[in-house]
């Protein structure tokens, strides 16, 4: 999943310069959405993050300002679910910049997953055999610290409807094709208009079966799963599946809580992806309250990633060995389905690879 590297500006995140022709239900739209008020309205300074939750401003460690390039950014639903005078809360972890951010340790580097090799047209990366991935949107609504795309050229991909033709084309006329990822940044930064625009044309693509939506808005960002938005996912003729990100059962409350339900009463698979990190999800403990809750709401443990090495993420790292040691208690404490696939993305593998 991805964090963001430009900040939005009101009209770009309502679509309001959006000139494209679309389906008669999604051409007109209200000039200012729930989802879009609550995104302009979040946290953009340490110093009030750290004021409204009641810490020190000087609270040791902490880098008061941010890589100009990836600043702080914090919802408010997100940040109502952070526990008020914990430093180590494990959202505040997540999202709170550190002066640490600035060491790199061997091993790490700006683009640790590939993409930069994968991509084969403006916007699309293709890794894997039989599905290929839009970056379709360049910004998020939340800035998680550890992001492996943090550093992605996000000003080199698409920005309007007629820069996607290379990529649209590059799928149509390949047949192997069957799924494609939307991801970012994340999608659900689109405007439902300019949304169902892109999808509307991978849904006239023949050969193409099935589209999977990577976001972590229905957590960070809840109000985002809108009634509109449920019938634009349903509404196409391909299968679509939902893949959220969330790293700690004490995100899954609440707006989010409903957020989740409502996709799944749609009838819209959803699965969860999480990155193990230290200081958030390192514990027993922790691990089996957020699959157990997942479980609970309908979601299905997918992925359990190890950190990908990305500049500025060092401090997030846990031992390989460590993981292996948790997903094993994980197998003697829940049921099978209710444990995800430990695994890394090693730049030009053919897949995921599994840790074992």
């Amino acid at each position: 999943m991805a964090g963001r590297l430009e900040i939005l500006t009101e009209p770009e995140v309502c679509g309001v310069a959006d000139s494209i022709s679309l389906s008669a239900e999604f051409r007109s739209s209200p000039p200012v959405q729930t989802w879009q008020k609550a995104l302009a309205g979040a946290i953009r300074d340490v110093p009030t993050l750290l004021a409204r939750l009641g810490l020190p401003e000087n609270l040791e460690g902490v880098e008061r300002e941010p890589f100009e390039e990836f600043p702080l950014l914090v919802p408010e639903s997100y940040f109502k679910r952070m526990r008020p005078g914990d430093r180590h809360d494990p959202l505040l972890r997540q999202v709170l910049p550190l002066i640490e951010e600035h060491l790199i340790p061997p091993g790490f580097h700006l683009d640790p997953v590939g993409d930069e090799q994968a991509r084969v047209a403006p916007g699309m990366l293709h890794k894997y055999h039989g599905r290929a991935l839009l970056v379709a949107h360049g910004s998020c609504a939340i800035h998680c610290r550890y992001c492996f795309r943090r550093h992605f050229p996000y000003q080199e991909e698409p920005h309007s409807a007629d820069q996607w033709k290379p990529a649209i084309d590059a799928i149509r006329n390949d047949d192997s094709l069957t799924e494609i990822i939307l991801s970012g940044g994340d999608p659900l930064i689109l405007s439902d208009r300019r949304l169902n625009q892109l999808i509307g044309q991978l849904d006239a693509i023949p050969h193409l079966r099935r589209l999977r939506i990577h976001s972590r808005l229905p957590i960070v960002l809840p109000e985002r799963v809108t009634d509109e938005l449920v019938q634009l996912l349903t509404s196409c003729r391909l299968q679509t599946i939902f893949v959220v990100h969330s790293n700690h059962a004490q995100e899954l409350t609440g707006d989010c809580a409903d957020a989740l339900k409502k996709l799944r009463c749609a009838g819209i698979p959803v699965l969860n992806q999480a990155v193990l990190l230290k200081g958030v999800n390192d514990n027993i403990e922790a691990l089996a309250d957020l699959c157990e809750r997942c479980v609970d709401l309908g979601v299905m443990p997918y992925y359990l990633h190890q950190l990908d090495r990305v500049q500025g993420a060092g401090h997030f790292e846990v031992s390989v060995e460590t993981g292996k040691a948790l997903i094993d208690e994980l197998r003697t404490r829940l049921p099978g389905y209710a444990v995800p696939k430990f695994v890394i993305e090693i730049p030009g593998e053919e897949s995921k690879t599994p840790i074992v």
